[in-house]
């Protein structure tokens, strides 16, 4: 009987019949005379209304099997539901209510809620813009912090969630990964740092780590070093290997971009890189003071495992690799967004932004 066609879903002739057999219905229903047990008119539709909206619970209950209710899926019943819609002006509710045996309360609610996402489809289009903006990474307070900077909009968390969830627009939730202690160092230094992340001027206090990055059947390794103020990234390099020249490299392509004279701190844990001669020489070259982590602390450089864990949650947990240019290729972007786009949740600022206010 139902067919893929909305035609074949309607036989005029028969709704016409139910039509006038509801008609009838209501006019015997006018004339009769109702002894005080059965209520008024008004309290007749109420009960009507509960039982059809228990029949429709029991049927959902039932998955969709109950008397007088056979359908096969609930696209079916919505299907039904948008045909009623459309021939409303022409055909009484309750007619087609019976025709297609579905209650006017499921029919009514179906109604009220689709009245509500055509008022929701304004947000719609904006969450879309904006998790098309962020490639999908921004939680709702970062969508919600977009919405109020690009177009001017306060918008409720849970108006957010409620349209992400039915989008399925969330963003994806941070990995969790192990630490590992290093033993054996040449040199260490003493935790300047302690643990103060924001600080309020540029090239005062830096932070640097190293991460892993997997690809087909290979390992690569990834150095990034953070300017504590804004956390913008100054400079990052790809290697093969977790040599002293990744680090070194990195650290020196990033001093000589900003050119720094003096007073800067260099904040690392105590990784064997870290430790080692080649970056004591570097320190010493560039009139940098190191600082270190406590052993086994990740805690003392938060600021750099936060990055590391939102670049890989963001970005490289959602493509699988095969080599190293296409790996350079998506953290160069990423890292652009992140500096000059990403929006922090504390003032709603970019990192470069927050650096440029400081300077």
């Amino acid at each position: 009987m139902w067919g893929n066609s909305v035609q074949l879903w309607i036989e005029e002739k028969a709704v016409e019949a139910a039509h006038g057999t509801a008609a009838k219905e209501r006019a015997e229903d006018c004339s009769r005379v109702y002894s005080p047990s059965e209520g008024t008119p008004t309290q007749r539709a109420g009960k009507r209304r509960s039982k059809a909206e228990q029949r429709d619970c029991a049927a959902a209950n039932a998955g969709g099997v109950a008397a007088k209710f056979s359908v096969r899926s609930w696209k079916e019943v919505k299907l039904k539901y948008r045909v009623i819609e459309r021939f409303r002006g022409k055909y009484s509710v309750e007619a087609m209510c019976k025709v297609f045996e579905v209650s006017r309360s499921g029919y009514y609610a179906w109604r009220k809620r689709q009245g509500k996402e055509a008022k929701d489809q304004w947000l719609v289009d904006l969450i879309v813009e904006c998790q098309q903006h962020s490639k999908q990474t921004y939680g709702i307070r970062r969508v919600q912090s977009w919405l109020w900077r690009r177009k001017k909009k306060h918008v409720n968390l849970k108006a957010i969630l409620r349209v992400m969830r039915k989008l399925n627009l969330l963003s994806v939730i941070r990995r969790r990964r192990a630490y590992t202690r290093y033993q054996q160092a040449v040199h260490r230094y003493p935790n300047l740092l302690n643990r103060r992340f924001d600080q309020v001027r540029p090239n005062q206090f830096w932070v640097t780590d190293i991460t892993y990055i997997p690809i087909s059947g290979s390992m690569l390794y990834m150095c990034a070093v953070l300017d504590l103020c804004g956390k913008t990234v100054l400079a990052w390099k790809i290697g093969s290997d977790m040599s002293s020249s990744l680090v070194t490299d990195t650290i020196r392509e990033a001093l000589k971009q900003e050119k720094v004279t003096g007073g800067l701190a260099l904040h690392s844990d105590q990784g064997s890189q870290y430790t080692s001669q080649a970056y004591f020489d570097l320190t010493q070259e560039y009139h940098v003071s190191p600082s270190m982590s406590s052993p086994g602390c990740p805690y003392d450089n938060a600021a750099m495992e936060n990055f590391f864990g939102t670049l890989k949650t963001e970005c490289l947990y959602r493509t699988h690799f095969s080599s190293r240019p296409e790996v350079e290729q998506l953290v160069s972007e990423y890292i652009d967004f992140n500096n000059f786009e990403r929006i922090s949740l504390k003032n709603g600022l970019t990192p470069v932004e927050i650096r440029g206010m400081a300077a």
